[in-house]
């Protein structure tokens, strides 16, 4: 659930503050989003982006101080963006980036069912997602392979992998791009033996088309298939 993954506390601003106190509270938090709040409800976004939009068809004719005194000025409810795309606080991860790619956005406030803000997720809360659910950081081996789409055909794999002593971090499949009556399965192993991997490889290669092997420990990658 997004819920486990998004960034708290929220760092907020009201409509009624200047555009330099938003400039100000982003540069001091590291971020990139502010929810906008009139008493406590959510009434709009601004972005970094949307601060140098706002700003940068003055800052060619006015002097620093003038530009300064200017977005003193500015309040955020001029400049942020009302139409805001907000996430349910139990949608999954997978839906969370559904929304970002079709809206094109990189970070949305996270709401409960009564609209008030929990939390904040970014593209790059989803990214540590990937990170976590894959084990990449075990710095394991990832295997490739090309499956036919029926039952028990990837434990056919697994029961070969755990016989030569590895470990499985995680599992993951993919049908687009790939024939039909077939799937792609992605295999994340750990505490593999270097020095038996050839004979897991070799194992592998009679029961399964391998596409690709990459040692993330050692740097080395091998492709089997084009």
């Amino acid at each position: 659930m997004v819920k486990n993954w998004m960034k708290t506390p929220v760092i907020t601003i009201e409509e009624d503050e200047s555009m330099q106190e938003a400039i100000k509270r982003l540069k001091e938090h590291n971020i990139r989003i502010l929810p906008v709040l009139k008493k406590g409800k959510l009434t709009g976004i601004i972005t970094d982006r949307d601060l140098k939009r706002a700003s940068a068809s003055d800052a060619t004719t006015l002097d620093v101080h003038e530009l300064i005194y200017l977005i003193s000025k500015i309040k955020v409810k001029q400049i942020m963006n009302r139409d805001v795309i907000a996430i349910p606080f139990d949608y999954t991860v997978e839906e969370t980036a559904e929304v970002f790619l079709k809206n094109k956005i990189s970070g949305a406030p996270v709401l409960d069912k009564e609209g008030k803000i929990l939390g904040i997720i970014t593209e790059s809360d989803l990214f540590r997602v990937i990170i976590s659910l894959t084990g990449i950081e075990k710095r394991g081996i990832q295997l490739a392979f090309q499956l036919e789409d029926q039952p028990g055909s990837i434990k056919e794999v697994t029961d070969i992998i755990r016989e030569h002593g590895a470990r499985m971090v995680s599992i993951l499949t993919k049908y687009e791009g790939v024939p039909e009556g077939y799937r792609n399965v992605y295999i994340r192993l750990y505490q593999v033996n270097r020095e038996g991997l050839p004979e897991l490889i070799a194992a592998l290669k009679q029961k399964a088309t391998l596409l690709y092997m990459v040692d993330h420990r050692e740097d080395k990658r091998e492709l089997y298939q084009n």
